[in-house]
């Protein structure tokens, strides 16, 4: 634990068991955890699953919070709420009830054999990206540099055509996607 706050960002996804419920409570519940506070969350997303095809569409979304946390204690923490959604890990990239990332933590570059933050495939994939714009602009009013290109030149070159950000009624209808 530190004294300080630091700005974190979570990515989240879900394509079992009611996924927009999942990402819904998980959200909620980042801003319970120990020592931290959500500030701010992105529009839930609907995407295709990365790797195996032969599984549902994902409900995405980003969170920021602060927290006092370190970056290997909020991980522990991101993990333990993991496993309260019953999260399974029973192959690479298939299908969970709730996936929690570490995608940022402060301005930190971390190489740890638990934890590589900023998140090792992030800035290849548009299911983290978009939603992490809309909220690091919510929560910050500003842009934010991953490998030393601001985020807004990542998207550029990210194919966004099977993203769909969900309307309020979206969410709601598609509760059990």
């Amino acid at each position: 634990m530190n004294n300080v706050m630091s700005l974190a960002y979570i990515g989240l996804g879900s394509n079992l068991e009611e996924p927009v419920r999942q990402v819904r409570q998980a959200l909620d519940e980042l801003g319970e955890l120990p020592l931290c506070q959500r500030v701010a969350h992105s529009s839930l997303y609907a995407t295709p699953p990365v790797g195996p095809q032969d599984q549902p569409d994902f409900i995405n979304a980003v969170a920021a919070i602060e927290t006092k946390l370190s970056p290997l204690a909020l991980l522990d923490q991101l993990q333990a709420l993991e496993q309260r959604h019953r999260r399974r890990r029973l192959r690479h990239w298939g299908p969970r009830t709730l996936d929690l990332d570490l995608l940022l933590y402060a301005q930190h570059t971390i190489e740890h054999p638990r934890l590589r933050v900023p998140h090792p495939y992030m800035h290849e994939r548009a299911f983290v990206l978009v939603p992490l714009e809309e909220v690091v602009s919510a929560a910050t009013h500003s842009s934010i540099m991953l490998h030393h290109q601001p985020l807004t030149s990542w998207l550029t070159h990210l194919d966004q055509h099977q993203i769909r950000r969900l309307s309020d009624a979206d969410a709601t209808t598609t509760a059990s996607v």
